[in-house]
């Protein structure tokens, strides 16, 4: 399908059908809301360490706190509750890795090292496989293209790519503890092997037809250093559980924990967009509302898009933003602009509602084989 050839009538799923609104591809950009959210939030673009730091570690030592209380629970209900309130605050403070691809280094000094050291590669998600990859989503040609790491036209896709790609982040947690601790030290005796991880397997993105390029200079210096790190530290705790040091009980809950965190950020992720481009480049007004805010009252969005990501469409739109200006500016836009704006189409209700609109489109995509985008290879 020919989007760019298409009325919003002809869009799969399209919520819109009949209204006569531009598909997303073919959007021009609104160039006074663009405008007004760069003069409205000139004040806003500073990274306040004071809410940085406590933030981050308030929500890495509760997480740790309470994974040691679920371990040693001696009650199946305290376990389970220990469990979940880990899983929250080690998933807020495993977001933090979002801010490090968009705050300038020296805006935070020792962040980066202090995430890597207690979250990226305990976890082992290290920030090399975020940084150089997530600003690639950001870039004006690239978003919604087949050159986009983190996007897929799922609402084109057949109705089972949705809960598959839920259930596969279920396995996320072995998937890179293999991966650290097998194919790390395997690729020291391949340069192919070497090459085929780097391409296809050291990058959070989505795209399976994404390959990385190999690394350069000092982002390759770094980039060694982590690796090495968390594959020291996944062939430890691999040897720990071997050797009994580590209970098998603790570690299946650490993993049942950490298995929870990559299964909310997967759901996260399957409503941060609409998923309804197919390939063309997009409008930078497109782009945002191809992206989605949950604006408050609602609470439970705190929890399952914190760090600033309830407000992704606006992130799109103002990506130098540190996560703590967000609510802010999104306050001052929805006052300053007039209720004919494309800024405020961005914004939903609440995950089941998005869940429900993009499931819908996924058969809606089906019913009508002459426009299905193939599912990924």
């Amino acid at each position: 399908m020919n989007s760019s050839l298409l009325s919003a009538d002809d869009l799969p799923g399209n919520p819109d059908a009949g209204s006569g609104k531009i598909p997303l591809a073919r959007h021009p950009d609104d160039a006074a809301m663009i405008r007004a959210a760069a003069e409205l939030t000139r004040d806003l673009t500073t990274a306040r360490p004071e809410i940085y730091w406590p933030d981050f570690l308030a929500c890495t030592i509760t997480g740790y706190g309470a994974l040691a209380l679920a371990i040693m629970a001696t009650s199946t209900a305290a376990m389970l509750g220990w469990a979940v309130l880990a899983m929250l605050t080690l998933y807020r403070a495993g977001l933090f890795i979002h801010e490090l691809t968009h705050i300038r280094p020296t805006a935070l000094p020792g962040f980066r090292f202090a995430w890597n050291a207690l979250v990226g590669v305990p976890l082992l998600v290290p920030s090399f496989m975020y940084e150089g990859v997530h600003s690639l989503h950001h870039a004006r040609t690239r978003y919604g293209t087949n050159e986009d790491p983190e996007y897929l036209p799922l609402a084109l896709m057949k109705p089972w790519t949705v809960p598959l790609f839920v259930l596969v982040a279920v396995l996320g947690p072995v998937a890179v503890l293999l991966r650290f601790a097998v194919l790390s030290p395997l690729s020291l005796l391949s340069k192919s092997l070497r090459r085929t991880i780097v391409e296809r397997y050291s990058s959070l993105s989505i795209n399976p037809d994404f390959r990385r390029r190999m690394p350069e200079g000092a982002f390759r210096r770094m980039w060694i250093a982590q690796e090495a790190a968390a594959s020291l530290w996944a062939i430890t705790v691999i040897a720990l559980v071997a050797t009994g040091v580590i209970p098998l009980h603790a570690f299946l809950i650490a993993l049942g924990v950490h298995s929870g965190v990559v299964v909310v950020n997967q759901f996260r992720t399957l409503v941060a967009h609409l998923w309804a481009n197919e390939g063309e480049v997009m409008s930078v007004t497109g782009q945002y509302l191809d992206s989605v805010n949950v604006p408050p009252p609602g609470f439970l969005p705190a929890l399952w898009a914190p760090v600033g990501l309830r407000y992704h469409a606006l992130h799109h739109l103002l990506p130098g933003l540190p996560y703590h200006a967000l609510g802010e500016a999104h306050r001052r836009l929805v006052k300053a602009l007039p209720e004919s704006s494309n800024y405020h189409e961005a914004s939903y209700d609440g995950l089941p509602g998005l869940v429900f609109r993009l499931v819908k489109s996924t058969f809606h995509a089906s019913a009508n084989p002459a426009t299905e985008t193939p599912a990924p290879r």
